[in-house]
């Protein structure tokens, strides 16, 4: 209580030399305590660490019991992303969007230097392969692949990937003719 003097006179049964020594110690045992617990890995609890940089004039410090976090009231950046995914919804396209950037992470260099993530609809993941031979091999690591994506984006996300090997070159600039088979058509 700030209004009350303090107390120039010890207390009956103590003497004026005690006071300081006892502080001392007090403040030995909760250095004590607080290394002890630093040690196993502890912190202390808000309360005092808000307490302490109150004290040290620190104004980033947390809001007492009595105040609230409000919207507006600055936050981190990754708990406003967070909450951004999830009031969206789009965490699950948050973290299909991130197969795209990590994908040599994910598959490997050998088949990401051959292959690309092409999009992901309704669970099925398009995976544009370079060549006929890669796109033959990644149909059969397909049942690795979608285990090893259901790995890193929660089970369930990945249920199917489809793959498609490299359009062929268009040839522009020929005559087509209807109902035939195409370009192919020389064996009449």
């Amino acid at each position: 209580m700030p209004d009350e003097p303090v107390p120039t006179e010890p207390p009956p049964g103590e003497h004026a030399g005690d006071r300081p020594d006892r502080a001392r110690r007090a403040a030995d045992a909760l250095a004590a305590a607080k290394a002890d617990a630093r040690a196993r890995g502890e912190r202390a609890p808000d309360g005092h660490v808000t307490a302490e940089r109150k004290a040290r004039g620190d104004r980033t410090a947390p809001a007492g019991r009595g105040s609230r976090a409000r919207r507006e009231d600055p936050q981190p950046l990754q708990v406003a992303i967070d909450g951004l995914l999830d009031d969206r919804g789009w965490r699950a396209a948050a973290a299909v969007g991130s197969v795209f950037g990590r994908w040599e992470q994910i598959v490997g260099t050998a088949l990401a230097a051959h292959t690309t993530p092409g999009g992901f609809t309704d669970g099925e993941l398009l995976v544009i392969a370079d060549s006929t031979a890669w796109a033959t091999q990644v149909r059969l690591l397909r049942p690795q692949l979608i285990r090893r994506l259901n790995s890193e984006l929660g089970q369930g996300t990945v249920t199917g990937v489809r793959v498609r090997g490299p359009a062929p070159p268009r040839q522009r600039g020929q005559w087509r003719v209807r109902d035939t088979r195409g370009p192919r058509d020389d064996y009449g």
